[in-house]
């Protein structure tokens, strides 16, 4: 009947309103959640640049030193940056490269860069006697920047001032190097280290 396909025609029509309104609200809830998401990645290479500046204001770090790591972490911030509107675009990174990758300059360079944006805290070094010869492996030196970086922002930012903070480089059998991160804070959350991997996982999201 004509009724009956004026009723259909409504259902429809509603059905569609309905969609529409549920995927405008799911692209806001992605969009707040990516400006999250960057803000927070960006935070660590900022707070570097930030703890050289002060450094070197006050005369207390190498000139030379600082305005190297300030223009490396300013770089990575860009990288930082053009990976976040792939993500926002594609929601994948860009391809990872396979070239040797010398580790121990890597972890110097982070421990340093933790050491300025985190005067408060205790920050050792400790490599093995032959790592320096033996701690090249096959990656994406980027990637692996950001993964030190990380980590030892978390050590930073989620630990009490004064927390003495580890970085460790051993050279394993066969080639293979293990990096360790340790500290005397109150660890992580039981409820976090199944996901703490995972891609712009945080423990306060607030």
């Amino acid at each position: 009947t004509e009724i009956g396909d004026v009723g259909l025609a409504l259902n429809t029509m509603i059905d569609n309103v309905e969609s529409a309104l549920r995927e405008r609200l799911r692209s806001e809830q992605r969009l707040r959640q990516f400006v999250a998401d960057a803000s927070h990645e960006l935070r660590t290479p900022l707070a570097s640049i930030q703890g050289y500046t002060q450094l070197l204001q006050q005369g207390s770090v190498d000139p030379e030193l600082a305005l190297s790591r300030i223009g490396s972490e300013s770089r990575r911030m860009s990288g930082l940056v053009e990976d976040m509107l792939l993500l926002a675009r594609l929601d994948a990174g860009r391809e990872l490269q396979s070239v040797p990758v010398d580790v121990v300059p890597l972890v110097v360079d982070a421990v340093s860069d933790a050491h300025a944006a985190g005067p408060d805290h205790e920050w050792s070094l400790e490599i093995d006697e032959d790592a320096s010869a033996t701690c090249v492996v096959v990656g994406d030196e980027y990637a692996l920047r950001q993964v030190l970086a990380n980590l030892l922002n978390n050590a930073r930012v989620h630990t009490p001032a004064g927390t003495h903070v580890v970085v460790g480089v051993h050279a394993e059998p066969a080639g293979s190097v293990t990096v360790t991160v340790a500290d005397d804070g109150p660890g992580i959350p039981e409820d976090l280290r199944g996901q703490v991997f995972d891609r712009f996982v945080r423990g306060d999201t607030s």
